[in-house]
């Protein structure tokens, strides 16, 4: 149950979170990179637990983005083991807790290997309701854009789609509209993730690093989410009646 701070019916459907300071996390204590990316899967496995039981519909996890690929060779082999592993230990438990897992992003820029858990993942939990687990895997926000515009110029011979029209060719069909964007690391920018989804979502910034988010951090964010008043373009003021 959501603590009293946040009020009923204020809870976000979709939460998305770039998961940020992997990386410094570990250069602090003196290890390599890739010992932050473990140590951030940790909190990843508490950031699921916590949004699953307070009711969120769909989590977005930005996992790897389009750019990542430019990083050092021996960090992204680590990175791509880490995902084959991730998908093995955490399978059972996304199953027992009723959670669908969706993998976007170019997919097919991974080894054969990692699709193949992917897609195997997905189909497992494709029945499961509780939350949806969205994994962004190579992702890129312009990416992502790109690809609706192509797919619906190949598939529509209708009229140019007005935004929820084209909302059905964008990787994320089908998921609640994005409410709550997080960002942990300190940094304030949404680096080309999910760029058309987040029009209208609220924003939260954390200073923790992504391995020491916790249950108090993300509360603060779901807090500062309900506090916010959402108005889409509009004021708190009644229509006027040439609008009326």
């Amino acid at each position: 149950m959501a603590p009293d701070s946040v009020e009923t019916g204020r809870i976000p459907a979709h939460v998305a979170v770039i998961m940020d300071g992997n990386g410094r996390w570990a250069e602090a204590r003196g290890l390599p990179r890739s010992a932050g990316h473990r140590a951030g899967l940790k909190a990843t496995r508490r950031a699921v637990e916590f949004f699953a039981n307070r009711g969120v519909r769909a989590l977005t996890l930005f996992a790897f983005s389009s750019e990542n690929w430019q990083r050092p060779q021996a960090e992204v082999e680590a990175l791509l083991e880490l995902f084959v592993t991730a998908i093995e230990e955490e399978l059972p438990e996304l199953r027992e807790k009723g959670i669908r897992l969706r993998f976007i992003g170019a997919r097919e820029q991974f080894p054969r290997d990692l699709r193949s858990r992917m897609g195997e993942a997905e189909a497992q939990t494709a029945a499961n309701d509780t939350m949806t687990l969205v994994v962004a895997l190579g992702y890129g926000g312009r990416w992502d854009i790109l690809q609706a515009a192509l797919r619906w110029a190949r598939q529509s011979s209708g009229p140019d789609p007005d935004p929820e029209a084209f909302e059905a060719f964008l990787s994320t069909a089908g998921l609640p509209e994005l409410d709550l964007l997080i960002r942990t690391g300190g940094e304030q920018r949404i680096s080309n993730f999910l760029l058309w989804q987040a029009a209208y979502a609220e924003l939260c910034f954390l200073d923790a690093l992504w391995p020491e988010t916790g249950e108090a951090e993300l509360q603060e964010a779901l807090d500062t989410y309900a506090r916010r008043q959402r108005r889409f373009g509009r004021t708190s003021e009644p229509r006027s009646a040439a609008h009326a």
